[in-house]
């Protein structure tokens, strides 16, 4: 979303420069919404840019193997997953969430102290 008001006010090239040179770049619950054109183009150029310079972490509750049709363009979704995927190390998470977990503890204590 920023990158995209960073393109129309002119700060776009030195956006992109900015987050090539962070140390770590986090990408928290990625693939929620689908992806524009646009925003396809950008993920590359980020990506492309960190690959191999900088850490970045991608956190989703989208399986990988959907990854491919999420991003919708093949020859970029390749390419993103070759410079994200294929050189990563891989936590897959099982079990119940941790907020639904939590909301569940609340509501328990709401109900203890309501009684």
């Amino acid at each position: 979303m920023r990158i995209g008001l960073a393109r129309g006010d002119g700060r776009y090239a030195r956006m992109l420069k900015s987050l090539a040179r962070v140390n770590l770049l986090i990408l928290d619950d990625w693939g929620i919404t689908p992806l524009t054109a646009e925003q396809r183009r950008d993920l590359l150029e980020i990506v492309d840019d960190r690959h191999g310079r900088a850490s970045t972490v991608v956190t989703s509750q989208l399986p990988v193997a959907h990854w491919h049709e999420h991003i919708g363009n093949p020859t970029i979704a390749e390419a993103v997953l070759d410079r994200l995927v294929h050189t990563a190390q891989r936590i897959d998470l099982k079990g119940e969430s941790l907020r639904k977990l939590h909301a569940g503890k609340a509501a328990k204590l709401d109900e203890a102290t309501a009684s």
